[in-house]
């Protein structure tokens, strides 16, 4: 069994991998000739060809193409919820990357529209029960210190997804015929092997074990993850009592149902974890995702400089990522998110004033055959929105990126956390068909000012965060509880300044120092 957390969070997260490679896979195949003419509805219309002046799918069927993953993904988070809770964190992820398999298959057959969809929607099934468990069953496993980093790794695994899809699809664009797209989607079945696989050496979560009454096994694991297979490691035997404690106060409050989530004193708990993945769309990160090679058509981009020039983006998203899983257990959730709140206010009206002051209408077909009737601009303005794009993603990457996978497991109880989670992890994707389906017809219809409606929401979930939003770094996930049921004001001095020691209390640094509490505690 392997007991390492690194190990068993590299593994894991591979559930967020598959989101990035299905993710860039259409960000970067729907740009090419080969694509836009196998799925033509301009004026050559079917069947394939290589005509260079093959205009694609209309904007509401690509936003459809698009959106089938994330609704699939809605659905599958939803199911997660259930699935975690009867048979287990290892097996619901095993379920997801299965299903992945199928839907890859699907999509990489596609013979039109709906057969795409349809792949496209069962892969989205993987990629909402992946998002919704990977996350809960990583910070059930871990350190409290450890893990804003172990559970900010799907975030990590994502970016890293969606750069190597990303230039897999990009090497296959110049491959002929229908091959440059069937030939990506079918690679990003490895990864789901692989995953399926290596879930079967890795431990169940111990705090799923405690919930079936499984001591002896929950006693083993934490004492092999946490204490060298020491089962009577003070930390070890503190934390069994914690679990303890959290299962019969479970057993006190034994209606566990979904409509517990939207009762006091639960309701508002739960508004924040859906909140908090609600808001990591609308900062429009996916619009920069999904469609750079529009975005970066209407500036004047196009061929293999548009792709090139994409590229870069992810691997911002990749790089930058790594500072947040450095420094979120030390810094803390709410500073991080506050500070890609207001950055991303600030690209994206920096954005809308360039587009708005300096761009035009494009000529009919649009600007290099990216999305008709849409916006253009030229020029250094041009090159300015370009940046702007970018530390969108710099913005992102080591704020909402990370926090948003890691907060929603430290908000709930035991008896709630499979669907909590999942119901949060829905709002996500519901959020995410959303955009993903009204972006294309956004660009056509209200030009420039799209970019307006996300500095909006990136100013909105700042004053969300601040006023709202508990600090929970550096806790077990019993202390969280108990913090929450205190209600303290999240912006108060003398809760940060709490929060602060008791992050220290959980470094590497200061291990003997909690020990020493522990042996006070049991005396």
């Amino acid at each position: 069994m392997i007991t390492n957390i690194y190990i068993i969070t590299a593994i894991s997260v591979i559930g967020g991998t598959l989101f990035g490679f299905d993710l860039s896979s259409m960000s970067a195949i729907i740009g090419t000739n080969q694509y836009k003419c196998y799925f033509n509805q301009g004026p050559h219309g079917y069947p394939f060809s290589d005509s260079p002046d093959c205009s694609g799918p209309h904007s509401l069927i690509q936003g459809g193409i698009t959106a089938s993953m994330p609704g699939g993904s809605f659905i599958g988070a939803l199911v997660s919820g259930i699935l975690t809770d009867a048979f287990g964190r290892k097996s619901s992820i095993q379920i997801g990357s299965v299903i992945w398999i199928i839907g890859s298959i699907i999509s990489c057959a596609a013979q039109n529209f709906p057969m795409l969809i349809v792949g496209r929607f069962i892969n989205g099934l993987c990629v909402g029960i992946c998002s919704a468990q990977v996350p809960v069953y990583v910070a059930e496993l871990a350190p409290a210190h450890k893990r804003g980093l172990v559970v900010g790794a799907q975030q990590w695994a994502i970016t890293w997804g969606i750069l190597i899809m990303f230039y897999i699809s990009y090497g296959c664009s110049f491959l002929e015929g229908t091959a440059s797209f069937r030939v990506p989607w079918a690679l990003q079945m490895i990864p789901a092997i692989f995953l399926f696989f290596g879930i079967f050496w890795m431990p169940e979560s111990p705090r799923w074990l405690a919930k079936q009454d499984r001591w002896d096994d929950c006693q083993e694991i934490l004492a092999l993850i946490h204490a060298n297979n020491n089962p009577d490691d003070d930390l070890v035997r503190l934390e069994l009592q914690q679990l303890r404690e959290a299962c019969e106060m479970d057993r006190i409050q034994s209606n566990v149902s979904f409509t517990e989530l939207i009762k006091p004193p639960m309701l508002w708990r739960f508004h924040i974890g859906v909140f908090v993945q609600i808001w990591s769309q609308l900062t429009g990160i996916n619009v920069i995702m999904y469609y750079i090679t529009f975005v970066f058509g209407m500036a004047g981009l196009s061929g293999n400089n548009n792709l090139v020039a994409s590229s870069i983006n992810y691997v911002i998203n990749v790089v930058v990522t790594i500072p947040a899983l450095l420094y979120l257990d030390k810094v803390g959730r709410r500073p991080i998110l506050l500070m890609g709140s207001i950055s991303l206010t600030i690209w994206w009206f920096l954005c809308a004033g360039l587009m708005g002051g300096y761009g035009s209408l494009a000529p009919p077909g649009g600007l290099n055959h990216i999305a008709e009737e849409s916006w253009s601009i030229t020029g250094k303005p041009a090159k300015v929105v370009i940046a702007c794009s970018y530390l969108v993603v710099a913005s992102f990457a080591p704020s909402w990126g990370p926090v948003s996978w890691v907060y929603p497991p430290e908000l709930f109880p035991l008896r709630l956390r499979g669907k909590a989670v999942a119901l949060s992890t829905a709002s996500n994707w519901m959020f995410n068909f959303a955009l993903s389906y009204f972006t294309p017809p956004a660009f056509v219809n209200i030009k420039w000012k799209t970019y307006l409606v996300f500095g909006a929401f990136s100013f909105a979930m700042a004053l969300h965060v601040f006023f709202c939003f508990p600090e929970t770094a550096g806790k077990t996930l019993e202390e969280v509880e108990g913090l929450l049921k205190e209600n303290r004001a999240p912006w108060r001095a003398a809760a940060r300044e709490q929060d602060l020691e008791d992050r220290a209390m959980g470094s590497p640094q200061n291990e003997e120092k909690r020990e020493d509490m522990v042996h006070v505690e049991s005396a």
